[in-house]
């Protein structure tokens, strides 16, 4: 079954690592806003860039934040984090790092987002819950491939962690 997913990551940075990764083709994910466009939804202000986050959340199984160097703690990845759980989507998060981007440059890894969002009564950390994967190869060939041989294990992993937290 293919599982229709929303990418979440820092779009300034990360943009061409994510791409990468949004085109391994087992996964259906939702449309990247181009730059143009996005300029237009950031000029409506936050009520049109939550409108464009919840339109492009719609009839999504799962949230894959793709963890780059700057990704953790930014106000609209932490949205998506939040909307995402309280929606009941799986989370997980698979760091980029290793991945190059257009100059064929890597970038040193970032915080785990998910640490950064509390979950229920106690207020746990959602990092506790959900997980976060880490690539153990440091060739972005290799790291793609890696990501790309497991990345339907973690979506499913991820879905039935939140059933199972609801």
């Amino acid at each position: 079954m293919v599982r229709k997913v929303f990418y979440s990551f820092h779009y300034t940075a990360d943009n061409w690592r994510a791409s990468k990764i949004r085109n391994i083709g087992v996964i259906e994910g939702n449309q990247a806003a181009k730059d143009n466009d996005w300029e237009t939804i950031t000029r409506g202000g936050d009520t049109k860039i939550k409108e464009w986050i919840a339109n492009q959340m719609a009839g999504r199984t799962c949230t894959v934040i793709l963890a780059g160097k700057d990704t953790a703690n930014r106000k609209w990845i932490n949205h998506e984090i939040v909307e995402s759980w309280n929606k009941g989507l799986g989370v997980l998060v698979i760091y980029i790092h290793n991945i190059t981007d257009r100059y064929e440059k890597q970038t040193s890894k970032g915080s785990n987002p998910l640490d950064y969002i509390t979950h229920g009564p106690s207020k746990a950390k959602l990092s506790s819950i959900a997980k976060a994967y880490d690539p153990p190869k440091t060739i972005s060939a290799d790291v793609y491939n890696y990501i790309a041989a497991n990345i339907e294990k973690w979506i499913e992993d991820a879905i039935k962690i939140r059933n199972a937290s609801s």
